[in-house]
Protein backbone atom coordinates (compact mmCIF):
# COMPACT_ATOMS: atom_id res chain seq x y z
CA UNK A 1 0.00 0.00 0.00
CA UNK A 2 1.38 3.48 -1.32
CA UNK A 3 2.27 5.16 1.98
CA UNK A 4 2.94 8.97 2.63
CA UNK A 5 3.47 10.84 5.81
CA UNK A 6 2.63 14.39 6.82
CA UNK A 7 4.64 16.44 9.14
CA UNK A 8 2.13 19.44 10.15
CA UNK A 9 0.04 21.43 12.35
CA UNK A 10 -3.30 20.72 13.30
CA UNK A 11 -6.18 22.90 12.21
CA UNK A 12 -9.56 22.15 13.99
CA UNK A 13 -11.54 23.32 11.14
CA UNK A 14 -10.40 20.77 8.97
CA UNK A 15 -9.56 22.60 5.35
CA UNK A 16 -5.80 22.93 6.13
CA UNK A 17 -2.63 21.61 8.03
CA UNK A 18 -2.86 17.32 9.22
CA UNK A 19 -6.55 17.55 8.53
CA UNK A 20 -6.13 18.40 4.73
CA UNK A 21 -3.02 16.64 4.53
CA UNK A 22 -4.74 13.49 5.52
CA UNK A 23 -8.02 14.27 3.27
CA UNK A 24 -5.65 14.52 -0.03
CA UNK A 25 -3.93 11.37 0.67
CA UNK A 26 -6.99 9.21 1.07
CA UNK A 27 -8.75 11.25 -2.02
CA UNK A 28 -5.56 10.13 -4.04
CA UNK A 29 -5.50 6.79 -3.00
CA UNK A 30 -2.71 6.43 -0.68
CA UNK A 31 -2.94 5.18 3.10
CA UNK A 32 -1.55 8.59 5.16
CA UNK A 33 0.20 8.64 8.15
CA UNK A 34 0.47 11.96 10.55
CA UNK A 35 2.95 13.65 13.18
CA UNK A 36 1.47 16.72 14.58
CA UNK A 37 4.16 19.28 15.29
CA UNK A 38 1.81 22.22 16.84
CA UNK A 39 -2.41 22.41 17.90
CA UNK A 40 -3.87 25.57 16.64
CA UNK A 41 -7.17 27.54 17.72
CA UNK A 42 -8.22 28.14 14.17
CA UNK A 43 -11.42 28.51 12.00
CA UNK A 44 -12.08 29.83 8.29
CA UNK A 45 -11.56 33.60 9.72
CA UNK A 46 -8.52 33.34 11.46
CA UNK A 47 -5.70 31.70 13.94
CA UNK A 48 -6.13 32.68 17.77
CA UNK A 49 -3.52 30.46 19.16
CA UNK A 50 -0.71 28.04 18.64
CA UNK A 51 -0.21 25.54 21.08
CA UNK A 52 3.75 23.71 19.94
CA UNK A 53 4.61 20.11 20.64
CA UNK A 54 7.74 19.86 22.33
CA UNK A 55 10.51 18.77 19.35
CA UNK A 56 11.76 15.80 21.75
CA UNK A 57 8.21 14.41 21.34
CA UNK A 58 8.11 15.58 17.62
CA UNK A 59 11.18 13.30 17.23
CA UNK A 60 9.97 10.61 19.67
CA UNK A 61 6.52 10.14 17.22
CA UNK A 62 9.00 10.08 14.13
CA UNK A 63 10.96 7.52 15.52
CA UNK A 64 8.35 5.49 16.58
CA UNK A 65 6.68 5.39 13.37
CA UNK A 66 9.65 5.42 10.99
CA UNK A 67 10.74 1.96 13.34
CA UNK A 68 7.24 -0.05 12.34
CA UNK A 69 6.03 1.96 9.07
CA UNK A 70 7.62 2.13 5.35
CA UNK A 71 7.06 5.22 4.22
CA UNK A 72 6.97 6.32 0.90
CA UNK A 73 6.71 10.38 0.77
CA UNK A 74 6.86 12.95 3.31
CA UNK A 75 4.86 15.92 3.50
CA UNK A 76 6.30 18.80 5.66
CA UNK A 77 3.77 21.69 6.91
CA UNK A 78 4.05 24.22 9.04
CA UNK A 79 6.74 23.09 12.37
CA UNK A 80 6.86 26.63 14.21
CA UNK A 81 9.99 26.23 15.96
CA UNK A 82 13.63 26.54 15.18
CA UNK A 83 14.19 23.99 17.53
CA UNK A 84 11.18 21.42 15.86
CA UNK A 85 12.57 22.17 12.45
CA UNK A 86 16.04 20.80 13.92
CA UNK A 87 14.66 17.87 14.94
CA UNK A 88 12.86 16.85 11.92
CA UNK A 89 15.86 17.47 10.12
CA UNK A 90 17.55 14.95 12.10
CA UNK A 91 15.01 12.23 11.80
CA UNK A 92 15.12 12.47 8.27
CA UNK A 93 18.57 12.83 7.74
CA UNK A 94 19.27 9.07 6.38
CA UNK A 95 16.18 9.38 4.37
CA UNK A 96 13.84 6.40 5.56
CA UNK A 97 10.57 8.49 4.75
CA UNK A 98 10.88 8.60 0.68
CA UNK A 99 10.79 11.88 -1.20
CA UNK A 100 10.24 14.72 0.98
CA UNK A 101 7.99 18.16 0.10
CA UNK A 102 8.58 21.05 2.17
CA UNK A 103 6.09 23.28 2.42
CA UNK A 104 7.63 26.34 4.39
CA UNK A 105 4.23 27.15 5.99
CA UNK A 106 4.90 31.12 7.17
CA UNK A 107 1.29 32.96 6.77
CA UNK A 108 -2.12 31.71 6.85
CA UNK A 109 -4.03 32.48 4.15
CA UNK A 110 -5.90 34.24 6.81
CA UNK A 111 -2.71 36.70 6.76
CA UNK A 112 -1.78 35.04 10.46
CA UNK A 113 1.77 34.49 10.94
CA UNK A 114 2.84 30.37 11.71
CA UNK A 115 6.28 30.43 11.80
CA UNK A 116 8.63 32.63 13.68
CA UNK A 117 12.07 33.92 12.35
CA UNK A 118 14.37 31.78 14.21
CA UNK A 119 12.43 29.06 12.35
CA UNK A 120 13.13 30.68 9.03
CA UNK A 121 16.49 30.47 9.44
CA UNK A 122 16.32 26.86 10.74
CA UNK A 123 14.12 26.00 6.99
CA UNK A 124 16.67 28.04 4.97
CA UNK A 125 19.54 26.40 6.47
CA UNK A 126 18.70 22.82 7.84
CA UNK A 127 15.59 21.84 6.08
CA UNK A 128 15.91 22.56 2.61
CA UNK A 129 19.21 21.12 1.59
CA UNK A 130 17.19 17.81 2.77
CA UNK A 131 14.23 18.45 0.70
CA UNK A 132 13.44 16.93 -2.64
CA UNK A 133 11.14 19.68 -3.47
CA UNK A 134 9.95 22.78 -1.97
CA UNK A 135 6.71 24.54 -2.47
CA UNK A 136 6.26 28.00 -1.33
CA UNK A 137 4.26 30.74 -2.38
CA UNK A 138 5.70 34.34 -3.72
CA UNK A 139 5.64 35.89 0.28
CA UNK A 140 7.43 32.88 1.62
CA UNK A 141 9.99 32.48 -1.61
CA UNK A 142 10.67 36.43 -0.44
CA UNK A 143 11.20 35.82 3.06
CA UNK A 144 13.51 32.30 2.32
CA UNK A 145 15.36 34.98 0.10
CA UNK A 146 15.20 37.91 2.21
CA UNK A 147 14.10 39.94 -0.75
CA UNK A 148 11.67 41.93 -2.14
CA UNK A 149 8.23 39.39 -3.36
CA UNK A 150 7.68 38.81 -7.14
CA UNK A 151 5.40 40.84 -9.18
CA UNK A 152 5.81 38.99 -12.71
CA UNK A 153 6.40 35.56 -13.89
CA UNK A 154 10.41 36.64 -14.84
CA UNK A 155 11.17 37.35 -11.43
CA UNK A 156 9.28 34.36 -10.37
CA UNK A 157 11.37 32.17 -12.45
CA UNK A 158 14.80 34.24 -10.97
CA UNK A 159 13.63 33.17 -7.64
CA UNK A 160 12.73 29.72 -8.12
CA UNK A 161 16.18 29.27 -9.25
CA UNK A 162 17.54 31.10 -6.15
CA UNK A 163 15.64 29.11 -3.59
CA UNK A 164 17.32 25.83 -6.06
CA UNK A 165 20.91 27.08 -5.29
CA UNK A 166 20.20 26.78 -1.01
CA UNK A 167 20.07 22.92 -1.78
CA UNK A 168 16.45 21.55 -2.55
CA UNK A 169 16.68 19.26 -5.35
CA UNK A 170 13.43 21.07 -6.89
CA UNK A 171 11.34 23.96 -6.73
CA UNK A 172 7.57 24.44 -7.04
CA UNK A 173 7.12 28.44 -6.84
CA UNK A 174 3.25 29.07 -6.91
CA UNK A 175 2.73 32.27 -8.21
CA UNK A 176 -0.98 33.26 -6.79
CA UNK A 177 -0.68 35.91 -5.39
CA UNK A 178 0.60 37.74 -8.84
CA UNK A 179 -3.02 37.90 -9.60
CA UNK A 180 -4.36 38.06 -13.04
CA UNK A 181 -6.55 35.48 -14.75
CA UNK A 182 -4.40 33.11 -14.74
CA UNK A 183 -2.55 31.22 -12.24
CA UNK A 184 1.04 30.57 -12.76
CA UNK A 185 3.52 28.38 -10.78
CA UNK A 186 7.14 27.46 -11.51
CA UNK A 187 9.17 24.66 -11.11
CA UNK A 188 12.36 24.74 -11.28
CA UNK A 189 15.51 22.02 -11.42
CA UNK A 190 18.79 21.07 -11.97
CA UNK A 191 17.60 20.61 -15.88
CA UNK A 192 15.90 24.34 -16.17
CA UNK A 193 12.61 26.13 -15.20
CA UNK A 194 9.27 25.31 -16.49
CA UNK A 195 6.44 27.65 -16.28
CA UNK A 196 2.64 26.06 -15.67
CA UNK A 197 -0.42 27.99 -16.12
CA UNK A 198 -3.92 27.40 -15.10
CA UNK A 199 -7.34 29.21 -15.00
CA UNK A 200 -7.89 30.91 -11.84
CA UNK A 201 -10.82 29.80 -10.18
CA UNK A 202 -12.67 32.86 -8.82
CA UNK A 203 -13.48 31.76 -5.59
CA UNK A 204 -12.89 32.42 -1.80
CA UNK A 205 -12.38 28.96 -1.12
CA UNK A 206 -8.97 28.99 -0.50
CA UNK A 207 -8.11 27.59 2.76
CA UNK A 208 -5.82 25.20 2.74
CA UNK A 209 -4.58 25.60 -1.11
CA UNK A 210 -1.05 25.06 -0.37
CA UNK A 211 -1.52 22.10 1.98
CA UNK A 212 -3.43 20.32 -0.10
CA UNK A 213 -1.20 20.84 -3.60
CA UNK A 214 2.07 19.90 -1.45
CA UNK A 215 0.54 16.78 -0.05
CA UNK A 216 -1.10 16.02 -3.13
CA UNK A 217 2.69 15.96 -4.65
CA UNK A 218 3.52 13.63 -1.65
CA UNK A 219 0.58 11.90 -2.32
CA UNK A 220 1.32 11.15 -5.70
CA UNK A 221 5.24 10.67 -5.11
CA UNK A 222 4.19 7.91 -3.09
CA UNK A 223 1.65 6.32 -5.32
CA UNK A 224 3.89 6.16 -8.57
CA UNK A 225 7.15 5.99 -6.64
CA UNK A 226 9.09 8.44 -8.47
CA UNK A 227 10.61 12.08 -7.85
CA UNK A 228 10.66 13.38 -10.93
CA UNK A 229 8.79 16.30 -10.42
CA UNK A 230 8.03 17.47 -13.94
CA UNK A 231 5.81 14.30 -14.22
CA UNK A 232 3.72 14.84 -10.75
CA UNK A 233 3.20 18.73 -10.89
CA UNK A 234 0.52 18.59 -13.54
CA UNK A 235 -1.48 16.04 -12.21
CA UNK A 236 -1.27 17.75 -8.54
CA UNK A 237 -2.23 20.78 -10.09
CA UNK A 238 -4.82 18.92 -11.45
CA UNK A 239 -6.59 17.98 -8.41
CA UNK A 240 -6.00 21.30 -6.58
CA UNK A 241 -8.09 22.89 -9.35
CA UNK A 242 -10.82 20.29 -9.30
CA UNK A 243 -10.91 21.10 -5.38
CA UNK A 244 -11.08 24.99 -5.51
CA UNK A 245 -13.41 24.55 -8.06
CA UNK A 246 -15.86 22.67 -5.83
CA UNK A 247 -15.24 24.55 -2.66
CA UNK A 248 -17.91 26.90 -2.13
CA UNK A 249 -20.29 23.72 -2.47
CA UNK A 250 -19.51 23.00 1.15
CA UNK A 251 -20.45 26.01 2.55
CA UNK A 252 -18.43 25.52 5.49
CA UNK A 253 -17.33 28.34 7.85
CA UNK A 254 -17.73 32.16 6.83
CA UNK A 255 -14.35 33.27 6.07
CA UNK A 256 -12.16 31.55 3.71
CA UNK A 257 -14.03 28.10 3.44
CA UNK A 258 -11.87 24.81 2.42
CA UNK A 259 -11.04 23.34 -1.28
CA UNK A 260 -13.41 20.53 -1.48
CA UNK A 261 -10.56 17.53 -0.91
CA UNK A 262 -13.39 14.86 -2.50
CA UNK A 263 -14.56 16.51 -5.30
CA UNK A 264 -15.35 14.36 -8.05
CA UNK A 265 -15.69 11.33 -4.72
CA UNK A 266 -18.46 12.49 -3.71
CA UNK A 267 -20.39 15.90 -3.47
CA UNK A 268 -23.49 17.77 -1.48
Amino acid sequence: MPTALTVAGSDPSGGAGIQADLKTFSALGVYGTAVLTALTAQNTRGVTGVHGVPPGFVAEQLATLFADVEVHATKLGMLGTADVVRAVAAALADRPAGPVVCDPVMVATSGDRLIDDAAVDAVRTDLLPLADLVTPNVPEAAVLLDAPPATDVGQLSGQATALLALGPRAVLLKGGHLGGEESVDVLATADGVTVTRRPRVDTTSTHGTGCTLSSALAALAARRRTDDWTQLVDPARDYLQRALAAGSSLGVGSGHGPVHHFAGIWRV
